[in-house]
């Protein structure tokens, strides 16, 4: 893999073809059509990125993935916090997945993060994409929600070992996540025209994104 790939950070003149990976990487698979291409257009000017953690990949000189990043927070039970990463979009090129380009990506972003002094990443995501890239469930690290919900999609990583030990931690998203659907739908009616179809996929995305793990490991 590594004679054919290359990760660097993202330049201007990528930011419309690395829109374009990401819609072709998301269309149809969580919702009918998707709006994870609107999300980076406009996620780069949001004061909570991160554009020193927003990479590209390109697989025999030509693009392959993109991950990008953005601040959020971890806040113990006496309003202390320490340092929050979360990644995301994650995006590759469907002729290109599984042959390690995400995680690639992933360990690049971990190695930068730790060098800027984070933390702690946290993500929402399929268990079985991340936990080979070192994600836990949020139940090991008492990282929960507000009202203190623990989703099966949260997800946990430890940039410094033992950082988040002896504490229960709440979790909050940038806003930047709270995208405007009537926006993201004109954002995607502006570009050639795609099928929007329904897949098993998406029945396994709501039953994810709506399980809670109980109690606290």
């Amino acid at each position: 893999m590594t004679d054919h790939l290359i990760i660097r950070p993202e330049r201007p003149e990528d930011y419309a073809a690395v829109e374009q990976l990401t819609r072709a990487a998301f269309y149809n698979q969580y919702v009918p059509g998707c709006a994870e291409h609107y999300l980076v257009h406009i996620l780069r000017d949001h004061p909570d990125f991160l554009p020193g953690l927003d990479l590209v990949a390109e697989w025999d000189g030509r693009l392959a993935g993109s991950l990008m990043a953005t601040r959020a927070s971890l806040t113990d039970e006496q309003g202390q916090g320490i340092p929050t990463v979360s990644f995301g979009p994650l995006s590759v090129a469907p002729t290109l997945q599984r042959r390690g380009i995400g995680k690639a990506l992933l360990a690049r972003a971990f190695a930068l993060a730790q060098a800027q002094g984070e933390q702690a990443v946290v993500i929402f995501g399929s268990p079985s994409n991340y936990v080979t890239s070192g994600f836990v469930s949020c139940l090991h690290h008492r990282v929960c929600l507000e009202g203190g919900l623990y989703p099966a999609s949260l997800l946990v990583k430890e940039l410094t070992p033992g950082a988040l030990a002896g504490r229960r931690w709440v979790y909050r998203e940038s806003p930047a996540m709270e995208l405007d659907p009537e926006a993201a739908a004109r954002f995607d009616a502006a570009l050639p025209p795609l099928p929007k179809e329904h897949r098993p996929s998406q029945e396994e995305f709501f039953i994810l994104s709506h399980a809670l793990l109980q109690g606290e490991a």
